[in-house]
């Protein structure tokens, strides 16, 4: 457990530069199962659920070193993984199913851990899988995906991020072509087929509602560099549109954070976007609303920072959370420090104050504490933020030490 002292923060001001997408990170860590020869991923946060995408690789068989953010996977004989417990340490455990039944031709079923924050059904990654030729079979108790793979067309009844993922990554190396319908869209799944291709796969369509994979008979090593991560870099915005000030945010990619950067222009912020990054400046204070969607719809897990924000708007903002059914569970830490915020079913509508007051909270997930960090540096007096799970480590590399480099002040108690 850990708990932060966080003290009052006039402004934030400075440069602050983002680190790679954690949500580009593990998949693509997870297609180091997809051949033999070393796979290197360069510049990946020190995490969390990185140390634990890197415990379960070695669980499937392979070789993982992390050298100072330098992390290789050498999967020359792969095997399901034995260990439940590391199974369920994070939600992206799913994402070695894919690439076991490319390489291996069977998987197991397991349930993924991570944050309590709604329901994660693995239905569409299973139907994508069988959709393909993979047949479910239960032993002593455990569900097994068996079978060789050939490619066909997939439709997913959601645009499920994890399962486009195992689906690209399971009919890489497979006979056939694969055609993907309403397939996520998100900057990470682009990413993870660019490296693909870089391993010699052929896929079109990335970053589309339709991909289309035709099958080679086997992937190569490769070199890859991860995005950046646009939820860290619309944390650091949000910090500046509750606190006021002027942040640049290096190597932010404002392509990939046009919802989040259209709702800060919304609060009265002035955004600037530039090569180097993304610049934000003034001081959120008007109110917005929010209907959080599947890429390029803003991103669920940028709804409590936002909250945060608004929690000091001149007015009446609205959010509605549409993608995980468990997504307020900072209201209630949030209404203790003097939020007014109601809630109906899938709906909070947030009253403006004219100032939060430091409070003990506790953070029920990572972005729920991300934005209870927020929080406390907007309010009046300290806050005590509790991490009892250990949340923000798992997404975050050193978050209060970033927002301390821009001026803000948190101790750990």
């Amino acid at each position: 457990m850990s708990s932060y002292i966080i003290s009052p923060c006039s402004s934030l001001n400075g440069e602050i530069e983002v680190h790679t997408a954690k949500n580009a990170v593990l998949p693509l860590l997870a297609c180091g199962l997809m051949t033999k020869e070393p796979l290197t991923v360069r510049n990946v946060p020190d995490l969390t659920d990185v140390h634990n995408m890197l415990l379960l690789l070695r669980d499937c068989g392979c070789e993982a070193m992390n050298e100072n953010g330098t992390v290789t996977i050498c999967a020359k004989n792969p095997r399901m993984p034995t260990s439940e417990e590391k199974m369920r340490a994070l939600r992206a455990s799913v994402l070695v199913m894919g690439p076991l039944m490319a390489r291996t031709g069977r998987a197991s079923v397991s349930f993924p851990g991570g944050c309590a924050i709604g329901q994660r059904p693995i239905d569409l990654h299973r139907k994508g899988l069988m959709a393909l030729g993979a047949e479910e079979i239960t032993e002593n108790g455990k569900t097994y995906l068996e079978g060789r793979l050939v490619g066909k067309s997939v439709y997913l009844d959601l645009p499920s991020v994890g399962a486009t993922e195992n689906i690209v990554m399971a009919a890489a190396t497979e006979e056939g072509i694969t055609r993907i319908e309403n397939a996520a869209k998100e900057p990470e799944i682009a990413d993870l087929c660019r490296c693909l291709c870089e391993m010699g796969a052929r896929i079109r369509g990335a970053g589309t509602g339709t991909i289309v994979i035709e099958g080679v008979k086997e992937l190569k090593g490769a070199d890859y560099t991860p995005i950046p991560d646009r939820i860290e870099a619309a944390t650091y915005a949000c910090a500046a549109a509750g606190c006021g000030g002027r942040v640049m945010i290096k190597g932010a990619r404002a392509e990939h954070m046009r919802a989040v950067i259209y709702k800060l222009r919304e609060m009265g912020m002035q955004t600037r976007e530039s090569p180097e990054g993304l610049l934000v400046s003034g001081r959120a204070r008007k109110p917005i609303e929010v209907r959080t969607l599947s890429y390029p719809g803003f991103p669920t897990d940028a709804q409590a920072l936002m909250m945060a924000v608004s929690c000091q708007a001149a007015g009446t903002s609205v959010f509605m959370e549409t993608v995980f059914e468990n997504r307020f569970m900072h209201v209630s830490e949030l209404t203790r420090m003097g939020a007014r915020i109601r809630v109906e079913n899938r709906v909070a509508v947030v009253e403006g104050v004219k100032r939060l007051r430091g409070a003990s909270v506790t953070g029920s997930d990572l972005r729920a504490g991300a934005a209870l960090m927020i929080a406390g540096l907007m309010a009046e007096g300290e806050t005590l933020l509790i991490d009892e799970e250990e949340h923000i480590p798992r997404g975050y590399q050193r978050l209060p030490e970033a927002l301390a480099a821009l001026g803000a002040r948190i101790t750990k108690a």
